[in-house]
C-alpha cells in the first residue's frame, strides 16, 4: 500500500501528528473492511445487541492494534528498511496509546479516530479498565523487539499482554468480572494464544518469528531448520504434541469459569473456550503436523464442543 495519499507522509517529517493518525485511520478502515471474514464477528450474531456493540468495538480495537503491529502501513516507502519500519510502527502504537489516555481523561482533547470513540462508548457503559487496553499496545510493541523466546516462563508473560487482557475485557462487558473470574479466564486466553502459536508455526517462522520455547525446542532436539521443511518430522511431532498438551491442561484449569456464568456471558465464554478445544482436536486429527498445512477445525466440531462446554459448564 505504497504510494500516494495523505498517508505517504509517514517517516517524510512533514505534519507528524496529523500523518500519524491519517495512518491509524486508514488502517482502522481496513480493520472495519475486513471484520465480516472474521469468526469473531459472526460468532456475535448469537448474543444479544446490547452485548455486539461493545464486543465489536473491543474487537476493533484489538485487531487495530495488531494491524499496526504487522500488518504493511499505508504509505511506507517500498525500499523502507527494516529499522524505519519498526520505529514507525512503535511511533505509530505510542500514538494509538496517547488516544486510548483520552478515553480515560489523562490527555487533551477527545480521541480522533472512530475505533477509539467506540471504544471509549464500551469504557463508559461497562466499566472496562485502562490496563487492559494498554497491554494490547505493549504487546505488540514486544513484536517488534523480540522474534523469540527462550523460555516458557518467558512465552507465557507474553501472553498475559497479548491475550488475557481481551478476556477480562469480555468479562467486564458482560458484567461478570471478579478476580476469581479473571484468574480462570487468563488460564483460557493463555491456552489459545498457544494454541494458536501451535497452528501456526511454519507461517509464523515465514515472518520471523518463533514462539515456541527454545527450551522445548531443545528438549526434542528440534532445530529451526526443521520448522521450515514441508513436512514436520517425528521429533517436530512430538515437540507440538508436548505444546498442544500444555495448552490442553491451561483450558481446562479455567474451563470451571463457564459454570459460574450465565445468559450470553455463558455463551460468549464457551465459545472461545470451544474454539480453543475443537483447534486442539485439529491438530490432533493432523497427527501433529502443523508444517504441512495450517490445522483447523471444523465448525461441527465447534459447535459440538460449544454445546458441551455450555451444557456441562465447563
Amino acid at each position: 500500500m505504497a504510494g500516494g495519499g495523505r498517508g505517504s507522509r509517514v517517516g517524510s517529517g512533514e505534519d507528524h501528528s496529523d500523518a500519524q493518525t491519517t495512518v491509524t485511520a486508514e488502517v482502522s478502515l481496513a480493520v472495519a473492511a475486513k471484520a465480516s471474514a472474521e469468526n469473531f464477528p459472526v460468532a456475535l450474531r448469537v448474543l444479544p445487541r446490547r452485548y455486539r456493540a461493545h464486543l465489536t468495538a473491543l474487537y476493533g480495537f484489538a485487531r487495530l492494534v495488531d494491524d499496526l503491529g504487522d500488518e504493511p502501513l499505508p504509505g511506507m516507502a517500498p525500499d523502507a528498511t527494516e529499522e524505519t519500519i519498526i520505529s514507525t510502527r512503535l511511533a505509530l502504537l505510542d500514538d494509538l496509546q496517547q488516544e486510548v489516555a483520552k478515553i480515560y481523561g489523562e490527555g487533551q482533547g477527545e480521541p480522533q479516530l472512530d475505533a477509539i470513540r467506540a471504544l471509549a462508548a464500551t469504557v463508559a457503559a461497562c466499566g472496562v479498565p485502562r490496563k487492559p487496553l494498554d497491554d494490547l499496545i505493549q504487546a505488540n510493541r514486544q513484536d517488534q523487539l523480540v522474534t523469540r523466546y527462550a523460555t516458557y516462563e518467558e512465552l507465557r508473560k507474553y501472553c498475559e499482554l497479548s491475550a488475557n487482557p481481551v478476556g477480562e475485557a469480555v468479562l467486564y462487558i458482560m458484567s461478570a468480572a471478579t478476580p476469581e473470574r479473571i484468574r480462570d479466564s487468563d488460564s483460557i486466553c493463555t491456552a489459545l494464544q498457544l494454541i494458536e502459536h501451535t497452528q501456526d508455526v511454519a507461517e509464523d517462522l515465514a515472518n520471523g518469528r518463533i514462539y515456541l520455547p527454545h527450551e522445548d525446542m531443545e528438549r526434542f532436539c528440534v532445530t529451526e531448520g526443521e520448522l521450515a521443511e514441508p513436512r514436520a518430522a517425528d521429533n517436530v511431532r512430538e515437540l507440538i504434541k508436548f505444546e498442544a498438551d500444555r495448552a490442553q491442561r491451561l483450558l481446562d484449569e479455567g474451563a470451571p469459569l463457564i459454570g459460574t456464568l450465565h445468559g450470553a456471558a455463558r455463551i460468549a465464554v464457551a465459545g472461545y473456550l470451544a474454539g480453543g478445544r475443537a483447534a486442539l482436536k485439529a491438530i490432533a486429527d493432523n497427527d501433529f503436523d502443523v508444517l504441512k498445512s495450517t490445522p483447523k477445525p471444523s465448525k461441527a466440531d465447534t459447535l459440538a464442543a460449544m454445546g458441551r462446554c455450555y451444557l456441562k459448564g465447563r
